[in-house]
């Protein structure tokens, strides 16, 4: 192979591996162009389903790729048993630690209940986890749904509520 053919090859490699790196995930918050390709319109919980609020959906991607994403839910349709601990859905593809539980994949019901604790149940309404959510008074203007990283994990808030959520 004469030089210049060298160099050509030199630089179509040098190329795919430039684009190979830029294409790689890291760990991030999911913006509001990919919740609004992975948030479902509709959750189906309990018998129902329920309108997802996609302007207050979270999540996160892992640097394999894996997603975690949460979002508030219309309750309304449901009885007032279930309207009193469910208030949003969360997906998750891995396994979660969360308020010191853990929480294998897939797809949940969650609420922050008026006793100061945070459940997850699966989709018949049983609960699966239980654990106390911390409450964040310095917020000055709290919003219904919002994820933060924490060092290795996130905190999960609706209002001045929060859970810690760290992939396992």
């Amino acid at each position: 192979m004469n030089k210049s053919g060298l160099k050509m090859l030199s630089v179509v490699v040098l190329t795919l591996i430039g684009c190979a790196i830029a294409q790689q995930v890291t760990k991030h918050l999911l913006s509001s162009d990919e919740l609004k390709k992975a948030v479902p319109t509709e959750y189906f919980f309990r018998g129902q389903k329920a309108p997802v609020q996609v302007r207050n959906a979270v999540g996160f991607q892992l640097a394999d790729g894996k997603m975690m994403i949460a979002a508030l839910v219309d309750a309304s349709g449901y009885s007032t048993a279930i309207q009193q601990k469910y208030q949003g859905m969360l997906i998750t593809e891995t396994k979660l630690n969360v308020g010191g539980s853990s929480l294998p994949p897939g797809q949940y019901g969650f609420g922050f209940a008026a006793d100061n604790k945070f459940v997850v149940m699966d989709v018949a309404n049983s609960d699966v986890l239980s654990a106390s959510y911390q409450t964040d008074q310095a917020i000055q203007h709290a919003v219904p749904l919002k994820l933060i990283e924490d060092g290795t994990g996130f905190k999960l808030y609706a209002g001045k509520k929060w859970i810690a959520i760290k992939p396992e």
